[in-house]
């Protein structure tokens, strides 16, 4: 024993005579005040090996496998076959609501219990998560998962499967139940969401008082993320993650109606959530909770007649039909990027949990500690087999994305470290952002493209707190076309100052950035990164957008993007700090005597505020302006809630790009709270042509 710490004392004088040598590095720590640091990393992958009748081969150890991460091979720590025993059929299985199958780990608030060192409880079982997103059910849909989860709970749960309960509800990840395998205990937190029946859906009233619940996950529910599932995949990778915590792999099952990824939506946010779920070892296994859905094809009694030609040439049906497939797609895609499987078109809910179970086969847990330990992100592929002489099919993650750190670089490294996280095929989301692309015809070619980004203040308030006077935000970005090639890069940087005078704005107000460039006619994808140079924490946006050719328009009025907006402040305005690329002012046409048009982006106007409205019409073949008759209507499903007088223009046309602009500034005071439908009208009289726009708003008060 006395050897053994004369040896251990030996070996640490090396070390620190060694590390004592070592030449200091600019920004290191000075001489006397050297530290040792060790960072590792463990990558648990499972694997599934069976034989050719697709049974699971068991007996596996260290030596039988060969592991390789980007073709270096790696040493494997450690091999755990965990043996998962076949699903019991239903029939066999004697209801048994109040029972419990096994001894139920403690239960957790907000969070799933890290296993421990030595901890067990979770070897050869199931762990199935039931993750019900109240944001989107309809309280029909909410009570057919229930149902469903209760069916399987009480008739179908073997004692093979350990289950937690999950909501997303009120901007908030929440863990109802960590993983049991006790009866009782999941049946009571289904209960309690039974009786939640209208969670989800009342009003919100989050404000400045409101209490921190201490969730997982939170948003600025006041304004963002209303329309697009930004909001919904954001919680969803926030639940992977949550997960991850436990090394065994896991199966979520969401429970969801519909999820549709329209072309306004962050791109980015679906990347960086499949990738959060692979990272975790989380199998997605998503429930469309509306079942099998009979349409009728101009909807039922309860709506009105969509009207117009549609209904007779069958567009209209169509448009019925393509609108609920679009709402299960991103759930399909959710599903086969993470190995789930998705259900639709069943009203028996309780079979795609059955589903998820059955497919959990046993497999082994393989633990190694990758010798390429630099945090730049990038993806990692690895490569299980089996060495010669044994033959199997193998199933496992083909790789994962490498941490990647951005607090912790120096001035000289910022703007290179910044272009690298533009290359990254894993987007960082820290920071929520929102963005709005519009297009307006500058000439017979080119076309002016502003682009507005919003990031809530809130985000960027903990700069405030800790002890920086300023903060400052980095943004980069690129324009790619259809074959892949960069036709825009964008760099510019936005100061936010934080004086006592407008550090409460930043903490309740949107902070809004913009820019512009000209592009001709094409499909291109926009990719944006907003850094806060203080923290270090970085957003992505990225959306495909379509810069039409109006030139080749002959059935309808050619017409630009239309812009929302509820203010316009002064292009010297020092809260918004509103950039402008371009050479010359009189070319933006949001601007208007000095006052900078402010696009909303997410759409959401208070009572209190009249609502700007501006468009262009082109007459391209017009030697002087023609008479254009414009209004704008605001419905609630079939029902016109009101709708402006006409605005006739007669002049006004620009010689150059024979734009008329439309201008209208209503008041929304006769609108109650709630969701809309805006509809802009244009009307040309002498071409009898008609062009319209729709876009989804709410009203607050």
């Amino acid at each position: 024993m006395r050897r053994m710490v004369c040896l251990l004392c030996v070996v640490t004088l090396c070390v620190l005579a060694v590390a004592a040598q070592q030449p200091t590095a600019p920004g290191s720590p000075a001489q006397g005040s050297q530290a040792i640091r060790v960072a590792t990393k463990l990558v648990v992958e499972e694997v599934t090996v069976k034989d050719k009748g697709g049974k699971p081969i068991g007996g596996l150890t260290a030596n039988d496998f060969t592991l390789t991460e980007d073709g270096v091979p790696q040493t494997i720590s450690f091999v755990e076959f965990q043996q998962l025993q076949a699903a019991v059929n239903s029939a066999e299985l004697t209801p048994s609501p109040g029972s419990a199958v096994s001894i139920a780990p403690p239960v957790t608030q907000m969070k799933i219990a890290p296993e421990r060192p030595g901890d067990s409880r979770y070897r050869n079982h199931r762990l199935l998560a039931l993750y019900f997103d109240m944001s989107t059910m309809q309280p029909a849909d909410q009570l057919r998962a229930f149902d469903a989860a209760v069916k399987f709970i009480d008739t179908q749960m073997d004692p093979s499967v350990f289950m937690a309960v999950m909501t997303f509800e009120g901007g908030a990840v929440r863990v109802r139940q960590d993983f049991t395998g006790d009866h009782a205990q999941i049946r009571k937190a289904m209960d309690k969401l039974i009786v939640g029946l209208s969670q989800g859906f009342d009003e919100t009233t989050n404000d400045d008082s409101t209490a921190d619940t201490g969730a997982a996950f939170g948003q600025d529910d006041n304004e963002f993320n209303i329309f697009n599932t930004d909001r919904q995949l954001a919680a969803l990778q926030t639940a992977a993650k949550i997960l991850g915590t436990l090394n065994e792999q896991k199966a979520l099952i969401y429970f969801a109606s519909g999820l549709r990824l329209n072309g306004t939506d962050n791109q980015a946010q679906l990347v960086a959530t499949t990738n959060a779920a692979l990272r975790s070892n989380v199998l997605l296994y998503p429930i469309d909770a509306r079942g099998l859905v009979a349409q009728a094809p101009l909807g039922d009694a309860t709506t009105g007649s969509p009207g117009g030609i549609g209904m007779f040439s069958g567009t209209s049906a169509q448009a019925v039909v393509t609108r609920f497939q679009r709402s299960q797609d991103t759930l399909y895609a959710l599903a086969k990027d993470t190995g789930g499987k998705a259900m639709f078109d069943n009203n028996d809910l309780s079979l795609g949990i059955k589903q998820a179970a059955e497919a959990m086969t046993s497999y082994y847990e393989i633990g190694y500690y990758p010798t390429h330990t630099a945090l730049d992100g990038r993806f990692r592929r690895i490569k299980i087999s089996l060495k010669e002489g044994l033959s199997a099919d193998l199933s496992y993650r083909q790789g994962y994305f490498a941490d990647k750190e951005f607090g912790k670089f120096t001035s000289a490294d910022k703007e290179r470290q910044l272009e690298d996280a533009l290359m990254l095929e894993n987007p960082v989301t820290d920071i929520t952002i929102t963005m709005e692309v519009n297009y307006f015809q500058l000439n017979s070619a080119e076309y002016f493209v502003p682009v507005a980004v919003k990031i809530p203040g809130s985000e960027l308030a903990l700069a405030r707190r800790g002890g920086a006077s300023e903060t400052l935000i980095d943004f980069i970005g690129e324009v790619k076309d259809d074959f892949g090639n960069t036709i825009q890069n964008l760099r510019d940087k936005l100061n936010i100052k934080l004086s006592d005078s407008n550090a409460s704005q930043l903490a309740t107000h949107p902070i809004q950035y913009e820019t512009g460039f000209t592009l001709l006619p094409g499909k291109y994808v926009i990719k944006y990164l907003a850094r806060d140079a203080e923290t270090g924490r970085i957003g992505t946006y990225q959306m495909p957008f379509t810069i039409p050719n109006l030139n080749k328009e002959e059935k309808r009025v050619p017409i630009s993007s239309v812009v929302l907006s509820s203010q316009r402040v002064p292009l010297s305005d020092s809260i918004y700090n509103v950039k402008q690329k371009i050479d010359a002012t009189a070319a933006n046409p949001l601007v208007l005597d000095g006052q900078k048009l402010i696009p909303s982006v997410t759409r959401v106007f208070s009572k209190s505020r009249d609502l700007h409205v501006f468009l262009q019409a082109y007459e391209r073949a017009a030697a002087s302006t023609q008479p254009m008759v414009a209004y704008v209507s605001f419905y609630q499903g079939q029902v016109k809630a009101f709708e402006t007088a006409p605005l006739a223009v007669t002049q006004g046309s620009d010689a150059k790009s024979k734009a008329v602009p439309l201008r209208f500034s209503l008041s929304l005071q006769k609108l109650p709270p709630g969701q809309y439908e805006c509809q802009v009208t244009v009307l040309d009289p002498t071409g009898q042509k008609a062009a319209f726009w729709q876009a989804p708003i709410v009203v607050i008060p």
